[in-house]
């Protein structure tokens, strides 16, 4: 029995020692923050925001239902349609409506996916508006359009591809940095004619590689590409570099291959959970863009879904150029002070 429980501080030891230790303590914390970020019962974050458009003759018991229940619908006042589909696509707002060709005393209500929780709260709210209004008369909203039909497989590729780039760039990358590192490997190969830059370079190109070819195998079991193929190689490209540069620069900071399993994880989930949730959760919404991830992720999911181009996502693409830059160049600064070897 003496043996098992020094044996087992030992363990403890050694894991309090590589920050595994750490890293149970940091998933609940991180489940805790990342639910209290959710919407929940906070009235601002359930509140439906829909958009009207000025110039058309809304029946007076829309107009009146909806301003009764201002505490959970926020209008917003928008020219035309046109503006109402940018407004969309940027979810400023969840859905539109605009008249319905087929009756003209009913509406018809756009949003960007039918099968979204936004569709389905903004129906049951006007459904119950509706009855309390006018009974059992026909709803109010005649017919609903989508500026995106409904493909799981399409839907979520974004999030997938998202998934890849950071497995590579927090979980592979820095663990085989670290290994190198407390193996030696590293310094017997620095004793060579291999110049610091080219390592790096190397461990680069391996994490590019890694990354562009399970990104293709994902389209070829998907069977779907990209009508802007140009642009989205651009960022498939520009992710690669800045995220796998990412991944060095952390394996650096790390003495072992735990060490750096754990931090990878730290880092791992809080860039992809506000990138994949961003579109569920108003509070999420608000934190993500402050992530790199949601910088690769926005574009990805615009190109994929949206058929958007690289037009309007230059700073974007720059931002994750300059960030990759600036992590390829500490790893560099870090190699030549030759940190933790």
């Amino acid at each position: 029995m003496k043996n098992i429980l020094l044996l087992a501080l030992n363990d403890l030891a050694i894991a309090l020692k590589n920050k595994t230790l750490l890293l149970v303590l940091f998933i609940p914390l991180f489940v805790f923050i990342s639910l209290n970020l959710v919407d929940g019962n906070d009235p601002d974050a359930a509140k439906i925001r829909i958009g009207l458009i000025q110039d058309y003759a809304y029946a007076p018991e829309i107009t009146r239902s909806i301003e009764a229940a201002e505490k959970s619908i926020e209008v917003t006042w928008i020219e035309d349609k046109e503006q109402g589909l940018r407004f969309l696509n940027e979810h400023k707002i969840d859905g539109v409506f605009t008249n319905n060709d087929n009756d003209s005393d009913r509406l018809a209500l756009l949003v960007l996916k039918k099968e979204s929780l936004h569709t389905i709260a903004i129906v049951q709210s006007f459904s119950a508006l509706q009855k309390v209004a006018e009974g059992n008369r026909p709803s109010w909203i005649a017919e609903i359009q989508s500026l995106h039909e409904g493909d799981m497989q399409r839907d979520t590729l974004p999030t997938w591809i998202l998934m890849v780039i950071l497995l590579v760039g927090f979980i592979i990358l820095p663990a085989q940095v670290a290994e190198e590192k407390e193996k030696k490997l590293l310094l017997g190969l620095l004793q060579t004619p291999i110049h610091e830059a080219q390592w790096l370079a190397a461990k680069l190109i391996l994490g590019m590689v890694l990354i562009i070819a399970a990104t293709l195998l994902l389209h070829l079991l998907s069977n779907f590409w990209p009508e802007h193929i140009f642009s989205y190689l651009a960022f498939i490209l520009v992710g690669s570099f800045c995220f796998s540069a990412y991944g060095i620069f952390l394996g650096f900071l790390c003495r072992s291959q735990a060490s750096a399993r754990t931090l990878g994880v730290i880092f791992y989930l809080p860039h992809l959970l506000p990138s994949a949730m961003a579109d569920v959760s108003q509070k999420l919404t608000s934190i993500a863009p402050f992530l790199p991830s949601y910088q690769l992720y926005e574009p990805l999911r615009s190109i994929l879904l949206e058929d958007g181009s690289m037009t309007n996502m230059l700073f974007d693409w720059l931002y994750l150029c300059l960030l990759g830059s600036l992590m390829f160049y500490l790893a560099y600064r870090l190699i030549k002070k030759r940190w933790l070897m």
